[in-house]
């Protein structure tokens, strides 16, 4: 089957194998999962019905794969990626059941909680077991996107990067809201956070490869991403405070300063900026045309319309209204 780059695909896809006989019922996930993630070639241990569903969310140039199946193998072989017309990575945050990825002279077993990543340039294994009912939320992952973000010579392997001991935890969670919150998001939140999980994933990755970094100025970067992150899942709630965020990461409102200092900003810049470029965002967004000005702004946190115009026109130039006309 040739592979089908998700951005050319509707941004939300089902398939479900109740939909057909039970004997086209291996055949018809076959299918799908090709085309949710590209080639590959699984393999059942029943001939008889295999009840799966496959659920697609696109997330830019990637996407969110939500897979529920029995018990099964999964092989991306050489004929597959040779009849791929890209590469990615596949990010794997396993929901119930286990995985054992194998990859080169590598095997990553991936519980429930965790998450795990390959390359669909080799050859690998994916072998579901331990549960009548299995779920997986996959990440997939352009490798362009991935690699962009780490050392030009970076050699990759197979990886459980929750094992991480400075971004593990966040990667999980970063992962876990992603995958409950893609479709009660815009497209371009869910894009934004999607951003964050990878740089997280480069940044686990990464470290690996330098041995002799520094673990405080590690942690500081992976701290910095976890306040990214949760101040973007509060950007909606007007009031937003330093207090907030801060006993979201489990750091001092202190440290929260210095570290948007580090960046080059400050906490209220920051969210300011992010507010801003949400509303222009949703301004263009020809599905909200029929929204008052009024009520996006206040949907994005602001509390005084006369206060984000004034900002609005300070950061593009324009009024608002001006904006969404042009």
């Amino acid at each position: 089957m040739e592979q089908v780059n998700p951005t050319g695909r509707p941004r939300h896809v089902i398939w479900n194998t109740a939909e057909t006989r039970p004997d086209e019922q291996f055949a018809y996930y076959r299918e799908a999962i090709c085309q949710a993630f590209m080639n590959l070639t699984p393999e059942s241990a029943t001939m008889s019905r295999f009840p799966a569903t496959v659920e697609t969310i696109r997330l830019g140039a990637g996407a969110i794969n939500r897979v529920v199946f029995p018990e099964h193998t999964v092989n991306r072989s050489r004929a597959d990626i040779a009849a791929s017309g890209e590469s990615c990575f596949y990010l794997n945050f396993k929901l119930t059941g286990r995985c054992r990825m194998l990859q080169g002279d590598r095997e990553v077993s991936l519980s429930r909680g965790q998450v795990g990543i390959v390359d669909s340039d080799r050859e690998v294994t994916l072998l579901h077991d331990r549960g009548p009912t299995l779920e997986v939320a996959s990440f997939w992952v352009p490798s362009r996107a991935l690699r962009d973000r780490l050392p030009h010579s970076f050699d990759f392997g197979a990886e459980r990067v929750s094992d991480d001991p400075h971004v593990g935890h966040l990667i999980v969670e970063t992962a876990r809201s992603l995958n409950s919150g893609a479709l009660r998001m815009t497209e371009q939140d869910s894009i934004r956070l999607f951003d964050v999980l990878l740089d997280l994933v480069a940044l686990s990755l990464s470290r690996r490869s330098r041995a002799r970094a520094a673990e405080s100025v590690n942690f500081a970067d992976a701290t910095v991403l976890a306040l990214r992150c949760a101040v973007h899942e509060r950007l909606r709630k007007p009031g937003l405070t330093v207090a907030a965020v801060a006993g979201a990461v489990g750091i001092s409102e202190r440290y929260v300063h210095k570290l948007f200092e580090r960046s080059g900003t400050t906490f209220s810049d920051y969210v300011m900026g992010r507010r801003l470029d949400g509303a222009a965002a949703d301004l263009k967004d020809p599905a909200l045309g029929g929204r008052e000005i009024g009520t996006i702004a206040f949907d994005w946190g602001f509390s005084d319309l006369s206060h984000f115009t004034r900002r609005f026109k300070q950061r593009f130039g324009c009024r608002p209204r001006d904006w969404r006309s042009h």
